[in-house]
């Protein structure tokens, strides 16, 4: 039988925002569990896709949270790490429009301390797909070894990268530096179009794109929130609307949009490997799938996105 699981590598983040205060002189914060490849991880277990995390995680009280949010939604942590440094956190601001902008406290935090050691002992041979991205790849010392690891796996498994550039934490230059040999390695590059601002200044996403498959991804899906998504498989090209929804807020929209696109191809035999059974018809329904995720991961609080028979009920609300 063809490998199933979905493997996702990269770190657990307390996302917290600012809550009204019982006194002028006091900061009130609701602490969430997140961090990008935890959120895609969260929605593929909870689509139904079975899905491990490789994370490090500390035993603090953040720690405690994530391990429980995440084993709750279903998602394997048998080859996590118990990690002996503090979790990372991240300070949210919602603006009018339900986008948040992140302040990070993560020095010397759990997510960043990858050895070799701890991911050679990792056993890829029942897993279809390879996730990552984000902070995971660009911090150091782990940055370096995240990269050796998908080297080796690539040549058996497919390989998705999402580059979630926080400009903030880690300057856009080392992303661009990096992205390259990324697109050598990814079969996926998920990214948003605040990513593509930030990596190719003034480039229109359709040169962006032929860009990426020069270096060698050979699927790309640029997210542009309400304007819905833009797919590019070998130069063939295709717009995805997103659907109308009720907007609290975007954390995890992009995460979930991972989520929903992958869990849709692996649904369908189609991960595994290099994607040559791929056909633009698959991208298609599998991002109108992907869209669906994120816009109702948009109608909730946080990054929680939505369980499979949510995806039911909402599509049949819609065809009602």
């Amino acid at each position: 039988m063809n490998p199933r699981q979905i493997t996702v590598l990269g770190e657990c983040v307390a996302d917290a925002f600012p809550e009204p205060a019982s006194a002028s002189n006091e900061l009130a914060l609701r602490v969430l569990p997140g961090g990008g490849p935890a959120n895609t991880a969260v929605s593929l277990a909870r689509l139904g896709s079975p899905t491990r995390l490789l994370t490090r995680l500390s035993d603090d009280v953040f720690g405690r949270l994530f391990r429980a949010h995440l084993e709750s939604s279903g998602v394997d942590l048998s080859d996590a790490v118990r990690a002996a440094e503090p979790s990372t956190l991240a300070v949210a601001e919602l603006d009018a429009t339900g986008q948040a902008a992140f302040s990070f406290h993560a020095q010397n935090t759990a997510d960043w301390q990858w050895t070799a050691d701890e991911l050679e002992r990792v056993d890829l041979s029942e897993t279809a797909c390879l996730h990552t991205g984000s902070l995971t790849l660009v911090r150091e010392p782990g940055g370096a070894v995240v990269e050796e690891f998908l080297a080796a796996a690539a040549p058996r498994t497919t390989i998705s990268i999402d580059p979630n550039v926080r400009p903030h934490l880690v300057h856009p230059d080392v992303y661009r530096a990096r992205l390259a040999r990324w697109c050598g390695l990814a079969d996926v590059l998920r990214l948003s179009e605040d990513d593509l601002e930030l990596l190719l200044p003034q480039a229109s996403p359709e040169r962006a794109c032929d860009l990426w498959h020069a270096a060698g991804a050979r699927l790309v899906v640029i997210t542009r929130g309400a304007d819905g998504a833009l797919a590019s498989l070998d130069g063939e090209r295709l717009r995805v609307p997103a659907p109308a929804t009720r907007v609290v807020d975007t954390v995890g929209a992009g995460d979930s949009f991972t989520a929903g696109l992958l869990h849709h191809l692996g649904a369908r035999g189609l991960l595994g490997g290099r994607l040559t059974e791929l056909r633009l018809d698959d991208v298609a329904d599998a991002c109108a799938f992907a869209a669906r995720v994120a816009a109702l991961t948009c109608s909730a609080a946080g990054p929680n996105p939505p369980w499979r028979d949510q995806l039911t009920q909402s599509a049949a609300v819609g065809t009602a």
